[in-house]
C-alpha cells in the first residue's frame, strides 16, 4: 500500500523538517502540505490523505479545531505534532493517539510512523475514532483540582482537606497521605493523584514522593541533579534525578 501523507503546520521550517523525514519512508507515494487549519480541513476533504501530521498549535483553527470540523469519525490516521504541553500530552497518552513533541527527532518520528502505518493495515476505523474523541474530551475538560480526599476508615469515610496534606508517598498499588501525625491509604495511582493536584501547591520530586511546597523547610544539593528536601515535619526526602528541574524551579522561581 502506497501512502499519501499530509503535513499540516504553520511553520515553514517545521514543515520542511517533517517533509524530509516523511520522504525517507519507502511506502510514501505523495506528500502534500497545509499552512493552517482551514487549508488542512480542505486538503483532508479534497485529497483524502492516508495519514496527517497535524500541528496542534496552529493559529485561528488549531489541530483540535481541524478534528472537530472534519469529524473524528471521518478523520484519516493522525500523528499530532505539539510543543510541550502537559495537558495535551496527557490527553494523547490517555487516548493512545500518536503524537510527536517538537523538536521532532528522526528516531521518534520513525516510531510514530511505524505505529500509524500498522494501524492502517489493521483498518480499525471505529477504534481510531473513539480514541480521537477520548483525546478531544480530555483536552476540552482539563483535570479538575480536588479540594479534599475521601478516605475509607472501616465503615466510615473521612474527608481530608488537600491543604492539610504534607506529602504523598507511593505504596505499591496505593498512595499514603501524610497529614500531620495522621496517615491515610488511598487505592489510587500516583499519576492520577499528581494530575488532580494544584501544581502551584504540590510538586512531585521523585517517582515515589509528592510534597506540599508550603511544608518545605529547606533544600540541600545532594548530588549532581539531585536534592534532599526537608519538610516542616522533619521528614527528609530525596529527589529523583529526572525531577531536578522541578526543585530548581522552586529555588529560582523568577
Amino acid at each position: 500500500m502506497r501512502l499519501k501523507v499530509l503535513i499540516a503546520d504553520d511553520e515553514p521550517l517545521a514543515r520542511q523538517g517533517l517533509r524530509m523525514m516523511v520522504s525517507g519512508e519507502p511506502r510514501v507515494a505523495a506528500i502534500c502540505e497545509a499552512r493552517n487549519g482551514r487549508e488542512t480541513v480542505a486538503a483532508i476533504r479534497d485529497d483524502r490523505p492516508d495519514l496527517v501530521l497535524l500541528d496542534v498549535q496552529m493559529p485561528r483553527l488549531d489541530g483540535f479545531g481541524v478534528v472537530a470540523a472534519v469529524g473524528a469519525e471521518r478523520m484519516p490516521n493522525v500523528i499530532f505534532v505539539t510543543a510541550h504541553d502537559q495537558y495535551a500530552v496527557r490527553a494523547f497518552e490517555i487516548s493512545a493517539v500518536d503524537y510527536l513533541l517538537k523538536p521532532v527527532t528522526a528516531e521518534r518520528f520513525r516510531t510514530a510512523f511505524a505505529r500509524a502505518t500498522h494501524r492502517l493495515k489493521d483498518a480499525r476505523g471505529d477504534d481510531d475514532s473513539q480514541q480521537m474523541l477520548t483525546m478531544l474530551e480530555a483536552i476540552a475538560r482539563p483535570p479538575r483540582r480536588i479540594a479534599r480526599f475521601a478516605v475509607r476508615a472501616g465503615e466510615r469515610t473521612l474527608f481530608v482537606p488537600v491543604d492539610a496534606v504534607d506529602r504523598i508517598e507511593a505504596a505499591q498499588n496505593y498512595v499514603q497521605l501524610f497529614a500531620g501525625p495522621a496517615k491515610h491509604l488511598l487505592h489510587v495511582p500516583m499519576s492520577a493523584i499528581e494530575a488532580a493536584l494544584d501544581p502551584d501547591t504540590f510538586v512531585r520530586i521523585h517517582r515515589s514522593h509528592i510534597v506540599n511546597v508550603r511544608r518545605i523547610r529547606q533544600v540541600w544539593s545532594h548530588a549532581p541533579g539531585r536534592y534532599l528536601v526537608e519538610l516542616a515535619s522533619g521528614d527528609r526526602l530525596p529527589s529523583g534525578r529526572t525531577y531536578g528541574d522541578r526543585i530548581r524551579t522552586l529555588l529560582h522561581p523568577f
